[in-house]
């Protein structure tokens, strides 16, 4: 069984940083393309960025430049930090196995401030 655990959020001015983690268990980290997806209060669920096996990386529009998704296979953990954060960006975050939020855990929430 796939369990993911998300930590990092918290309360930001706009602006601000922080640095999201997941920890993966029951699972082989390095095999799979891993996703950061999140939900904005009354929204849907939307892809942010993902990884590949190989490390290749890629970004919605909307955070690019100012995101960067890592990952430490050895570690079964993957990274997302944030800069430049603005208020559109308040969500929970969740880390997942697939681009609409597969095995995604409880999610840690942001909130930033304007």
């Amino acid at each position: 069984e796939v369990n993911l655990v998300e930590s990092g959020g918290g309360s930001v001015q706009s602006g601000g940083s922080l640095r999201l983690s997941c920890v993966g268990s029951g699972v082989t980290f390095s095999r799979y393309w891993m996703y950061w997806v999140r939900q904005a209060p009354g929204k849907d669920l939307e892809w942010v960025s993902y990884i590949t096996t190989g490390g290749a990386t890629a970004y919605a529009d909307s955070v690019k430049g100012r995101f960067t998704i890592s990952r430490d296979n050895a570690k079964n953990t993957l990274y997302l930090q944030m800069n430049s954060l603005k208020f559109e960006d308040t969500a929970v975050y969740y880390c997942a196995t697939g681009s609409v939020g597969q095995d995604r855990g409880q999610g840690t929430r942001v909130a930033v401030s304007s």
